[in-house]
């Protein structure tokens, strides 16, 4: 079964369980409750940034590099939690049906980073490259679930920029791809507070 067949089933029971709130009143309630998910973003800064030191640091080899910066997700959720606390979201609202249809839109991206996997080994010099594509396009279907243009826009935004930037650089510079994600990052999040104070201005 495919992740759009997931999410079509999904989506159509998730009113069954919740007669009192339509497919667009959780999307609201997850929005607000969560966030919009701002933890995970603020979280991602951190981490582009430990990246962006890696990139600079004087280690022997790309893949070493490389490998340090796979390590750099390991802490994500543990981060994301942290910021959730600090900002006051929930971290995870269970309660919310649509709650599982944004945990498969997180898990699908681990497929994708099967081609960062093959990055490693068959073009080493663009792995940091591709994993900020990654990283932007898999923001897409958050724009449906949390009603955001920010994740919208920033899907696009960050995978082409990452692709326009790091496309051509040379070894030495590939640090210049975790600044454009930290300074997207910023960008990207002070949009997220901005609609998250209009949403919860309405509620």
């Amino acid at each position: 079964m495919t992740p759009y067949t997931q999410a079509t089933i999904m989506m159509s029971s998730v009113e069954s369980k919740r007669p009192g709130m339509t497919i667009d009143r959780m999307r609201t309630d997850i929005a607000r409750r969560s966030k919009r998910g701002l933890s995970f973003i603020l979280a991602s800064i951190v981490l582009w940034s430990a990246i962006g030191v890696i990139w600079l640091l004087p280690l022997p080899s790309i893949p070493t590099k490389n490998l340090i910066t796979f390590f750099c997700a390991v802490p994500l959720l543990p981060l994301a939690f942290v910021f959730s606390k600090i900002i006051g979201a929930e971290f995870s609202p269970e309660d919310n049906p649509l709650h599982s249809l944004g945990m498969l839109f997180s898990i699908n991206q681990v497929l994708y980073l099967l081609i960062a996997v093959w990055a490693f080994a068959g073009v080493p010099e663009k792995l940091v490259m591709i994993i900020a594509v990654i990283f932007g396009a898999h923001l897409l279907p958050f724009s449906w679930l949390y009603r955001s243009r920010a994740y919208l826009v920033m899907s696009v935004i960050i995978p082409l920029g990452a692709i326009s930037l790091g496309g051509g650089l040379p070894s030495n510079q590939i640090v210049v791809v975790p600044g454009f994600m930290v300074l997207t990052g910023a960008v990207f999040s002070l949009w997220l507070f901005l609609e998250n104070k209009e949403i919860q201005g309405h509620s």
